[in-house]
């Protein structure tokens, strides 16, 4: 049985942590803050930049021989791009990218394509490499702030892989920020653009212009043509635009997946502070009823005494 001693170290010691999780805690949200504003910032940018690669490619008369737009003939190799975080503490935010990045090479295995590993984070990098599996490319020491330039490193890597052939597809999971208590797994892929999210159906939102409303409901991509002026072709275009479609993605997959692990680990926090709390009152209890116990047990004492005394 604990003694008084021992009840009040862990008391204090319970204390100890909770002061670091309630720290860490407004950390985290004031990191979420700053990362929801970089979302914002770049949704209008990357919803341009969908909107103009869509568009180039109805308007271009013949698809340019672009190495981005070319479907391989065989899907044999498949690069899968997990992104993570650099640290812990942020409850199941890496471990639910790991489980999914592992379902889909099982998923690819039974189609008989082999995964090529990229990872963004340390704790995907070293979950890649504990299990024994080769790493292509792991990316590193920004997962707090990225920044575009790393969103364009390791699109570079993937553009240049996938030219080169040594995959027939990339493909990305990352965390999709929806608020600070909920993350989502996102599952797109990235490389052949004709495969992408890109080309898909444009959806009409409330912001729409007078313009996009016309293309949407035009007659044939003739008529689409026929709302915009290209300087220079649509083609030539095409080639600048595709390159920037892959960068931007992956910037936004980086953004939504930092936001997502700073909602993540101040849920966390919270927790740990809420669990802390409990504990301290619960070992606190436990502390006065074993007071009370010794209290009692000398109080019989002096009776037994004095009745002995007598």
């Amino acid at each position: 049985m604990a003694t008084q001693k021992d009840i009040k170290s862990r008391i204090a010691s319970v204390k100890n942590i909770r002061k670091i999780t309630r720290a860490m805690e407004m950390v985290a949200a004031a990191r979420l803050r700053r990362a929801e504003q970089r979302i914002e910032e770049l949704r209008p940018y990357a919803e341009a930049i969908r909107r103009m690669t869509r568009r180039a490619v109805e308007a271009a008369e013949s698809i340019p021989s672009l190495p981005l737009l070319e479907e391989h003939d065989s899907i044999e190799n498949v690069g899968l791009l997990l992104v993570t975080g650099d640290r812990g503490l942020a409850g199941a935010f890496n471990s639910q990218i790991i489980r999914a990045g592992n379902a889909r090479n099982r998923e690819l295995q039974q189609e008989s394509a082999q995964v090529h590993w990229y990872a963004s984070g340390r704790r995907g990098v070293s979950s890649i490499q504990f299990r024994g599996l080769e790493l292509a490319a792991g990316y590193t020491g920004f997962t707090d702030r990225p920044a575009y330039a790393d969103a364009r490193n390791i699109a570079d890597d993937l553009i240049a892989h996938y030219v080169d052939g040594a995959v027939d597809r990339v493909e990305i999971l990352y965390n999709g920020y929806v608020s600070p208590m909920t993350q989502e797994v996102r599952h797109e892929t990235l490389l052949p653009l004709q495969q992408a999210e890109v080309l898909g159906s444009e959806e009409d939102g409330e912001g729409a212009s007078p313009s996009d409303e016309a293309s949407d409901s035009g007659e044939g991509p003739d008529h689409s043509r026929s709302l915009w002026i290209y300087e220079p072709e649509p083609e030539d275009i095409l080639k600048r635009l595709a390159p920037d479609y892959v960068e931007i993605s992956i910037y936004r997959a980086l953004l939504e997946s930092t936001a997502s692990e700073h909602g993540a680990r101040m849920t966390a926090m919270r927790n740990a502070s809420e669990n802390a709390a409990e504990l301290i009152d619960n070992l606190t209890l436990e502390a006065n009823r074993q007071r009370q116990a010794e209290i009692t047990q000398e109080i019989m004492e002096v009776v037994a005494g004095a009745e002995g005394l007598r």
